[in-house]
């Protein structure tokens, strides 16, 4: 049912991202009310040169 696109900076690893998406899925069980079998969760990894806040990218020094 619900499918949630996630994009963070690169660099979290694969136990950290294990964790985060078995939180995001209890979380949606216990809001929505679907089964944790329903829950797609779409991570995409960003390099922090290609996203910008402000008009700076995150790959220039702050």
């Amino acid at each position: 049912m619900p499918t949630f696109h996630v994009e963070m900076f690169e660099g979290r690893t694969v136990e950290q991202k294990r964790a985060f998406v078995k939180a995001v899925t209890q979380a949606a069980v216990e809001t929505i009310g679907c089964t944790p079998e329903s829950v797609d969760i779409i991570i995409t990894d960003v390099k922090p040169e290609n996203w910008s806040t402000g008009g700076a990218l995150w790959s220039d020094p702050r």
